[in-house]
């Protein structure tokens, strides 16, 4: 005996049916159905996995997610909502965001808007209610996959061609997206961290003159160095050496940013080199960090699964102290070959990967991780008050 097609468990199925309005097409033809959120359409990308329980926002808008899809592992993701304070670009650069539970509405009282609201309003294709454990253990085993995530509220999706066009995309490595999320103009900012019950309060009494290279920089490395004392100004990622120095900077900054260090490091890679020959101090971070590594005569890889989230442990090997830091990374410096006089700093405890470089005679030196945190752990904002001393000494 069959079941009719009004029994409750076909009615069921139905429902069910009805409800897969999202979906993540891998380049191998692995499908994950769930709940469409955010924008309407789809987006092509790489996915990784970001294990941060907090900061979502700061996330999202991070530009060195360029043409990535994040899958969250924390499951409760966009519970205390959105606002304006915590971002860190006006234009985010994510591809895509994939999450285990329903968003549900905000309970915050910073919460100015919903998170799936927020994310139709910038145009993020989001995926909910797929088994993220599973993705994350794939990622894990195979690496980090081309995809496409799509959502469509009829539930209407043509498999077959999302798979061709994930298979067909090139992937991060050779891709200069630097070009794609860096400032188009000089500007300035003068905004110190925020702090609790005061926001961002304006810097009052600068006592350095910074520039940052602007590769995908986040606001609160900016925040950070006008905490410091430091007078900021962002200058887009194929500024000549000489414009640099005509703006007579007491040190540089390289920020992180999207892709692969060794396309934007064609560019970039020059303007470094004479920066660290001019003798001033150099802080690079993240992207920052590998192109610094590229310039003085090193070499960059691609990761399988990448460091991306606010939980990895990383030893200072001068102090021997282990920082809990932040990270959000798929490439990493190849240290095998690394020059005379540059040396090692830190070290992942994951996986060993380098996690920091200085040079021995001149006041340079670099980090893979994020010492502004946002989302994160305060322990290496030290680092800021590091370059604050070498530019004091430098003077």
């Amino acid at each position: 005996m069959t079941e009719s097609a009004t029994s409750p468990r076909e009615k069921g199925l139905a429902l069910a049916r009805r409800r897969i309005t999202g979906t993540l097409v891998l380049a191998d033809g692995t499908v994950f159905e769930g709940l469409g959120l955010g924008a309407t359409g789809s987006a092509v990308g790489e996915v990784c996995f970001n294990t941060a329980m907090t900061g979502y926002q700061e996330i999202l808008t991070d530009p060195s997610y360029a043409a990535q899809i994040i899958c969250f592992t924390f499951p409760h993701i966009g519970n205390v909502g959105t606002n304006p304070e915590d971002i860190e670009t006006v234009t985010p650069a994510a591809r895509g965001m994939i999450v285990k539970a329903p968003i549900t509405d905000p309970s915050n009282y910073r919460n100015a808007q919903h998170l799936d609201i927020w994310l139709k309003r910038y145009g993020i294709v989001a995926l909910s209610g797929i088994d993220t454990r599973r993705l994350t253990s794939l990622i894990r085993e195979k690496g980090m996959p081309n995809a496409v995530i799509a959502h469509d509220p009829t539930g209407t999706f043509d498999l077959d061609a999302l798979k061709k066009e994930a298979a067909a995309w090139p992937g991060l490595e050779g891709m200069d997206l630097a070009k794609d999320v860096t400032a188009r103009q000089q500007w300035t900012l003068d905004e110190t961290r925020w702090q609790w019950n005061k926001g961002y309060e304006p810097l009052k009494e600068p006592r350095f003159n910074v520039v940052v290279i602007d590769y995908g920089v986040k606001r609160n490395i900016l925040r950070s160095l006008a905490s410091i004392g430091a007078r900021v100004t962002v200058v887009p990622a194929d500024t000549t050496y000489d414009a640099i120095e005509q703006l007579n900077p007491d040190g540089v900054v390289l920020s992180n940013g999207p892709g692969d260090p060794a396309a934007t490091g064609v560019y970039a890679g020059p303007v470094i080199k004479k920066l660290v020959d001019s003798g001033k101090p150099v802080f690079g971070i993240c992207l920052g960090h590998q192109m610094l590594a590229l310039a003085l005569g090193a070499t960059t890889k691609k990761m399988r699964q990448g460091h991306h989230g606010a939980n990895h442990p990383v030893k200072d090997l001068a102090t021997g102290k282990i920082e809990i830091v932040s990270m959000n990374h798929g490439f990493t410096v190849d240290t095998a070959n690394l020059p005379k006089g540059v040396k090692v700093t830190h070290v992942s405890l994951f996986d060993g990967t380098n996690c920091g470089l200085e040079l021995e005679d001149r006041p340079v030196f670099s980090v893979q991780y994020h010492p502004e945190a946002s989302p994160g752990p305060h322990d290496s904002q030290y680092l800021f008050d590091r370059f604050a001393k070498a530019m004091e000494e430098n003077r």
